[in-house]
């Protein structure tokens, strides 16, 4: 497994541990109800295989990938613990905001209710998006698109990137992102988005904690900051795209507003995005632990 040594040599320093055990989990992936590549029942065997003590399942604006391992009998797992979750888009002006919600009532009806108009939208954008393609001279259909959402409810530029990808218009989806579908370049189209408060409350509501992830991606500490001062529980300070550095400043976040810290990998299991394998990006047991419940269902 591979571990980034010196984010453990900074959480020792700034967390006052005297010794990370580097066992394994990890707290933020995908399944096939979002853009991950693996079934949730796949990536749960992975899991396994990979020899992760904990995982948290934390899909876009979904909380399928849960609700069918329970309804297989999946979850609880004897296996591996796992731990529901759930990642909001919040809208913003400027910057990309997401926000992770753990310990989930997968079936609690107000967060239903919210996911549903936000899948539905969701679509009317996957919708756009593609006629404006076509209008650049792209040959791509929603069929093409759908080949790879497969049974996914929360259907995103992904899907249209690795559909682009197929067709052989870029070399990589980031490649797609970065000439078409961006905010700011000619295939995007903005999104309905939750308000960052409202996602905090609909997640505390259903029994949840809010975290926000991956904040280098915010591109704005000052914004960071303010999020963390308005109900926001828990901080994702150690990420794959987070440096020493970066690690080290949103620890000290954590510390100066007294907020859990989390990790993960945000896997997807996607070709050109790397973790390419689960399991090689992982946090210690302990910060999993801090966050795991026994399932109420």
């Amino acid at each position: 497994m591979f571990f980034i040594e010196n984010i453990y040599r900074v959480q020792r320093k700034l967390l006052l541990v005297d010794e990370v055990k580097l066992m394994s989990s990890d707290l933020h992936t995908h399944t096939t109800c979002s853009d991950g590549l693996f079934t949730p029942e796949e990536l749960i065997t992975a899991a396994r295989e990979a020899g992760l003590s904990y995982i948290a399942i934390t899909d876009h604006d979904t909380v399928d990938g849960i609700c069918q391992l329970y309804e297989q009998g999946l979850y609880p797992n004897p296996g591996i613990r796992i731990i529901p979750g759930i990642e909001f888009s919040a809208h913003h002006e400027t910057s990309e905001i997401h926000i992770l919600g753990y310990n989930i009532d997968i079936y609690n009806r107000e967060l239903g209710d919210r996911l549903n108009d936000v899948v539905e939208a969701r679509w009317t954008r996957f919708s756009t998006m593609v006629g404006k393609l076509q209008e650049l001279g792209y040959d791509i259909s929603e069929t093409d698109v759908l080949e790879f959402a497969d049974v996914s409810t929360s259907i995103s530029r992904s899907h249209i990137a690795q559909a682009m990808v197929k067709k052989g218009y870029f070399p990589s989806i980031r490649d797609t992102f970065d000439q078409l579908l961006e905010k700011g370049r000619p295939a995007y189209v903005s999104n309905y988005r939750l308000e960052p408060g409202e996602i905090i409350d609909l997640i505390k509501n259903s029994g949840g904690t809010p975290v926000l992830a991956h904040p280098k991606l915010v591109y704005d500490d000052a914004l960071v900051e303010d999020l963390l001062k308005n109900g926001i529980e828990g901080i994702e300070a150690i990420y794959p795209r987070h440096d020493e550095e970066d690690t080290k400043r949103y620890l000290a976040m954590a510390d100066k507003y007294h907020l859990l810290v989390t990790g993960g990998s945000d896997f997807h299991g996607i070709a050109g995005r790397a973790p390419q394998s689960l399991g090689e990006f992982v946090v210690a047991d302990s910060y999993a632990e801090a966050l795991y419940r026994e399932p109420a269902l």
